[in-house]
């Protein structure tokens, strides 16, 4: 039987620690959250190997690294709501909801939304609530949101996430650049969101989030 909690340590230790994640409460939560209870019965053996893990319908789990980098940035803290966007059999939702206040976990594919809801209950997790709705939608209901992530790649931001976000709130996204992927941290001053570059990540697009294409003749 595979020592799930030996395999945690591990992760945190060769795919976390040395990606200059420092923040306790990030470290804690990566520890503390059964990363393979969250995953399809298949994967559960590889849970915690250093890539995405493949859900399904174009949609992973972030590997360790880029989704620990990506909390690092966004500083997350007990007093913070937080939107997690594509949020899958709820994982990424249970990790935030061990650093925030509340998480808003927004999953599009019905499937998925009712596993992750039974995930919440099997684990005890009841600062987070899952809502079945378009990525592209959020869920204004309960916003406005301190941080918003988005699991999965995107081409285009829609204005309907970023206005659920607070004044001076975060948010962190994957963007699709030709060929490449950069992680991005972006802070919303003036009722405009400002970007910067964190690293180089890898996700697949997800639904709703692609370019028109442009027809030319």
């Amino acid at each position: 039987m595979a020592d799930f909690t030996s395999q945690r340590v591990t992760m945190v230790d060769t795919q976390v620690r040395p990606s200059d994640v420092t923040k306790f409460q990030v470290i804690d939560a990566m520890l503390s959250v059964p990363r393979e209870d969250y995953v399809p019965t298949h994967l559960r053996d590889i849970s915690y190997i250093g890539e995405n893990l493949t859900l399904g319908a174009g949609r992973v789990i972030l590997e360790a690294r880029s989704f620990a980098k990506m909390l690092d940035a966004l500083d997350i803290g007990p007093g913070d709501l937080v939107l997690d966007v594509a949020a899958g059999l709820g994982y990424s939702a249970a990790v935030l909801a061990h650093m925030a206040e509340a998480v808003v976990a927004v999953e599009e594919q019905a499937e998925f939304a009712k596993e992750a809801e039974a995930n919440f209950a099997a684990q005890s997790v009841d600062n987070a609530a899952v809502v079945c709705a378009p990525h592209t939608e959020g869920a204004t209901k309960y916003g406005p949101y301190d941080v918003i992530v988005v699991n999965g790649a995107v081409e285009v931001l829609p204005v309907a996430l970023s206005d659920q976000l607070k004044e001076g709130g975060r948010m962190a996204a994957i963007f699709a650049v030709g060929a490449l992927c950069e992680l991005r941290i972006g802070r919303k001053i003036e009722g405009q969101m400002n970007w910067r570059l964190l690293c180089h990540a890898n996700a697949p697009i997800l639904d709703g989030f692609k370019a028109e294409a442009v027809f030319q003749l």
